[in-house]
């Protein structure tokens, strides 16, 4: 009877908690410039800010940002280091809104075709492939649907 109990609360509850993992965002652009807008008494957001591109191979328009390429009060990426400088990934959903599905400290991207799909060539701190020497770690990462997929890394 116990058993019973717990699975059928287990089977209510975890559609909630699932839905409240991924927010829907009505425009990333719009509620990351928000937060800045909020948090720095002076902002200026570069060109490179916000990158609009199909990062999921489904021929809809997802969103990069970039905190890179942001200044709040004269400090140019302020939450960059020696990891590198936060970078949000969302993928639009084809009923409208944007999911976020990754946020990724990196030095940078190119975003290239690999067997016939676009994927991200991230360029981040070598401790991510378990390296202690000084070249960046490359990690070759294909979006599939809501998530990343690391394919290699070197």
């Amino acid at each position: 009877m116990n058993k019973v109990l717990i699975l059928l609360v287990a089977i209510v509850l975890l559609p909630t908690f699932a839905s409240a993992q991924q927010k829907l965002f009505s425009d990333p652009e719009v509620t990351e410039k928000s937060h800045f807008q909020k948090t720095c008494g002076k902002v200026e957001f570069g060109p490179g800010f916000v990158k609009r591109f199909d990062i999921n191979n489904d021929g809809i328009t997802d969103v990069v940002t970039d905190h890179s390429d942001l200044t709040c009060d004269g400090v140019r990426g302020p939450k960059c280091n020696a990891d590198g400088c936060p970078q949000n990934f969302y993928v639009q959903a084809k009923e409208g809104g944007y999911i976020m599905i990754a946020t990724a400290q990196i030095y940078g991207y190119d975003f290239v075709q690999y067997f016939g799909n676009m994927v991200f060539m991230l360029q981040m701190h070598p401790r991510f492939c378990e390296r202690t020497d000084a070249a960046p770690c490359v990690m070759r990462v294909r979006v599939r649907g809501g998530r990343f997929v690391t394919i290699s890394k070197q």
